[in-house]
């Protein structure tokens, strides 16, 4: 694995008082058309209790994939849904988007979930809003015999050494040019994929610990790191003493100028301006709470 750069995650917080921990890049976009990852990782409900009250969103996508516990989104559309663990949802905010994400009231085992900002591109900033999830089809997932699951949140995926191939055709979005997977390792145990058709790839690690070559020498990386690899040599992806759980991030950069401010991603200040206004003014609609 050819490993470009390490960004560490930091502790932040978020929402009403949820915990969590954040890698994020606005400015020099290291990882676009990636924006953002959040995890929310804890057996505490005082870390994550609050959730995520209504706010808005313009200019992104949001993907969020949940492991254990869950919440219930409810949105201005009109969709209410209960996403529990496995599930995925995916939301192209478009010009507008009312949201909540609160934890449900039977999820009383913790929560370890993930929300990731995905870039638009300037022509899509402007279009209707698109939700989607996949609480009635399970995500599918491909295993080897060395120990090693991938599960295709978004995109086709497969392994370097086979010729099989899984795809998830109920998440459309992603920017139209992404794929995202969750990838688990048992203990010192290795597989290999080809994601050459990737102009940028990065995989955040969640549980367990990488171990790569770098410059000759071979080093460990643990859970809360970010790496951005090269994706025209081949990903080996090498799990530690306490085996490897990773989200891999692929696309293609959009390249775009990006402006920022909160929950609005757009291209100039001047469209930021807009939706400030926007929101502020009602156009985004209404979110029902009952």
């Amino acid at each position: 694995m050819n490993i470009i750069s390490k960004t560490q995650s930091r502790p932040a917080m978020d929402g009403d008082g949820v915990n969590i921990k954040r890698v994020a890049d606005f400015g020099q976009q290291r990882f676009d058309p990636y924006l953002m990852l959040d995890e929310i990782k804890s057996d505490d409900k005082q870390d994550f209790i609050g959730g995520f009250p209504p706010h808005p969103h313009r200019g992104i996508e949001t993907f969020t994939y949940i492991i254990k516990g869950g919440f219930e989104h409810r949105d201005h559309m009109g969709n209410v849904k209960a996403i529990r663990a496995g599930d995925v949802q995916w939301m192209s905010t478009g010009s507008g988007v009312i949201h909540s994400e609160m934890p449900l009231a039977d999820a009383n085992e913790g929560l370890h979930g993930f929300q990731i900002w995905i870039n638009m591109p300037a022509k899509d900033k402007m279009r209707p809003a698109i939700y989607r999830d996949t609480t009635l089809n399970a995500n599918p997932s491909l295993s080897n015999d060395k120990g090693a699951k991938l599960i295709a949140l978004a995109g086709t995926w497969q392994f370097a050494d086979t010729p099989d191939s899984i795809s998830n055709t109920h998440i459309e979005g992603l920017a139209g040019n992404g794929a995202i997977a969750d990838l688990t390792l048992i203990a010192n145990n290795q597989v290999s994929l080809a994601l050459n058709q990737y102009e940028a790839v990065s995989v955040y690690l969640y549980q367990g610990s990488l171990i790569a070559n770098v410059d000759g020498e071979k080093l460990s990386f643990s859970a809360g790191t970010m790496l951005s690899i090269n994706p025209q040599m081949l990903a080996q992806f090498h799990a530690g003493e306490a085996g490897l759980g990773c989200l891999i991030l692929a696309g293609n950069p959009i390249k775009e100028q990006i402006v920022h401010m909160g929950p609005f991603v757009m291209n100039t200040q001047a469209e930021i301006n807009q939706a400030v206004e926007d929101y502020q003014q009602g156009r985004f609609g209404t979110l029902s709470l009952s």
